[in-house]
């Protein structure tokens, strides 16, 4: 027991004196330094280690109570697990990272400040984005999700798929299912062309009132971005009759991605989709949309390709992008 108490007074020590910061000093280069990356993770693991070698500790002392015959075996079985809790711990830290930043450090901001991460990432980009340049309110975005908190956009590195995408096709009517606090919506408006038009499609409505905030602050009308507030299910079918949606020439998907086959077969039912229609899903690896993937490549309708990236803001977790092109064909 005096191990054990010797170790709780080490543990205290070391988090009196080491702290990782929960929203760090801004900078302007839009990227974390490798160095700063690895801290934070070097830390994530010594605390988790710590915490489960205190847990052993505690099993072992108890164990020591117990009568020879019944922990013969048991110390020996549990300090076989400790590499193995070690090598997970290592192999995966970069789950618990993304793990700590977007759930931890977002319920520990709300506590502090009483304001929703969302609207936290407003007020930053309001204070330091340029009004009416897209590109700047994106580059603000990213400085934010950098260095001071997650936030689930399509990022920098998707960003450019997604851009060259809708500049190569120009389409004249897109849907985006998933709007959330307007990044990307931002970024499909500004590569579109003159007299093109956007259905964005948000369920939540405090991310909606967000998004649409961003998007005025990047400088676009109702005549460029139509929000529409609503669960998908319900909005897909009456896309042509309350909106005057004939048909689509591009949609990007980034919303629940268990409804992502839901809402594609909304779509074909409901016949807004044409011969040459771009669908772009995110997110189609990380967390997966196994399903979704499952019918695009076996129903014979489309032509598909798999674009392999990272997740936004965390370049070493593989994620991906599915871009299917309509032929109609069965």
């Amino acid at each position: 027991m005096g191990d054990m108490h010797r170790h709780q007074q080490d543990l205290k020590l070391q988090r009196s004196s080491s702290c990782l910061p929960v929203g760090r000093p801004q900078s302007h280069s839009g990227q974390k330094t490798q160095n700063e990356a690895g801290m934070s993770i070097d830390y994530l693991m010594l605390i988790t280690y710590q915490y489960a070698m205190l847990h052993v500790n505690h099993a072992l002392n108890t164990l020591e109570a117990l009568p020879p015959a019944s922990r013969m075996v048991s110390p020996a079985i549990a300090l076989a697990f400790i590499p193995f809790v070690v090598t997970l711990i290592i192999r995966y830290r970069h789950y618990f990272l993304l793990f700590y930043r977007a759930v931890i450090v977002r319920k520990l901001q709300d506590y502090l400040t009483g304001i929703p991460r969302e609207e936290r990432a407003f007020q930053y980009v309001m204070t330091h984005a340029i009004p009416g340049d897209p590109q700047h309110v994106l580059d603000t975005f990213d400085q934010w999700c950098y260095h001071c908190e997650y936030l689930s956009n399509v990022g920098p590195q998707k960003g450019k798929i997604l851009d060259r995408l809708v500049y190569d096709k120009a389409p004249l009517n897109v849907l985006e299912l998933g709007t959330y606090c307007g990044y990307a919506t931002v970024l499909i408006a500004q590569a579109l062309p003159l007299g093109a038009r956007l259905y964005t499609v948000e369920m939540d409505l405090n991310n909606a009132v967000v998004a649409d905030k961003v998007i005025r602050l990047a400088g676009f009308d109702d005549d460029t971005v139509e929000l529409i507030v609503g669960a998908s299910e319900e909005v897909i079918p009456q896309l042509k009759e309350k909106h005057g949606v004939q048909k689509l020439d591009f949609v990007f998907m980034d919303h629940w991605k268990r409804f992502y086959l839901r809402d594609l077969q909304l779509l074909e039912e409901n016949d807004l989709l044409q011969e040459g229609t771009i669908i772009l899903a995110d997110n189609v690896i990380f967390p997966g949309a196994p399903h979704f993937l499952q019918y695009v490549k076996s129903c014979g309708k489309y032509q598909c390709k798999i674009h392999r990236t990272s997740l936004e803001y965390f370049r070493y977790i593989r994620d991906g992008m599915a871009e299917l092109t309509y032929t109609k064909l069965l």
